[in-house]
């Protein structure tokens, strides 16, 4: 996506169009065009090609784009999972290791990032039925390895409305589900996790369209990414009218659940129930 943007960006300088700079290297405009969005990978020769004809020249920045290339072609680590994955969730993980800034809202369950090994355990079992143990375990290891991020020296932040029902469901025994509500209150304190719980009691509220996640990236060209799970498929939009509706209902979000301390009483509340 880096790569992309910054190929797009030296083209429209320089007033060529897709189609020209397509046949510059012997393909299509919409070839093109998917190596601006980061949706294909890239060949080093194409890049080379296309610098040349947008005029870049200098050396050094020559070499920054190429290695881009190069490291744009390496598989990440996530990739060694793809077998118990479905094949859109690796590009949502590669998107979630790049992102500065990670604001969610969930309602089925708690988020991915936030969960216990013995509720991660859970959730999997509940949506892989029929799976192999070793097929479970494989995809609590990679959950726990993306967890790997929010404890990192240059973690991201994370912003993330729960809604209640996501709290009450529960997923394993009332030990996993204690031990979830503690981990929450826990991880809640941490400087770069914001978490806000939306009450029963509000009522309706701007999630009414279910679960989302919006991803920022450090890099200013860089346009933010809506990503929307559905049973067979995701959606990764990134329009900025689109991103803009689900910022705006995130927003709301935030500003009509409890804030982060009035949540973690909600959240101590709760465990005291359980």
């Amino acid at each position: 996506m880096l790569l992309g943007s910054q190929l797009r960006r030296l083209r429209e300088a320089r007033g060529i169009t897709r189609e020209a700079a397509g046949y510059s290297i012997r393909a299509s405009e919409s070839k093109i065009s998917r190596m601006e969005l980061g949706r294909v990978s890239f060949k080093t020769r194409d890049v080379e090609d296309l610098l040349t004809l947008y005029g870049i020249t200098d050396e050094a920045e020559r070499e920054s784009l190429l290695s881009l290339a190069r490291e744009a072609n390496v598989a990440g680590w996530w990739h060694s999972y793809t077998d118990v994955l479905p094949s859109w969730f690796p590009t949502y993980v590669g998107l979630e290791g790049a992102a500065s800034l990670i604001r969610v809202y969930e309602v089925q369950f708690v988020h991915g990032l936030l969960q216990t090994e013995e509720y991660a355990r859970a959730v999997v079992r509940r949506g892989m039925k029929g799976a192999s143990v070793a097929d479970v375990e494989r995809r609590v290891a990679l959950r726990l390895e993306r967890q790997k991020y929010l404890l990192a020296e240059n973690a991201p932040e994370f912003h993330i409305v729960l809604d209640e029902a996501a709290l009450r469901r529960p997923y394993g025994d009332r030990e996993v589900m204690r031990g979830q509500l503690q981990h929450l209150i826990d991880i809640s304190g941490r400087p770069n996790v914001r978490l806000q719980v939306m009450p029963f009691s509000l009522g309706g509220h701007s999630g009414e369209s279910g679960a989302f996640t919006i991803l920022s990236f450090p890099e200013s060209d860089l346009s933010d990414v809506v990503y929307l799970e559905q049973l067979t498929s995701a959606l990764y939009l990134d329009k900025r009218e689109d991103v803009a509706q689900y910022e705006q209902a995130l927003k709301e979000l935030q500003q009509d659940s409890p804030g982060p301390d009035e949540s973690r009483d909600l959240l101590r509340g709760l465990l005291q129930l359980s």
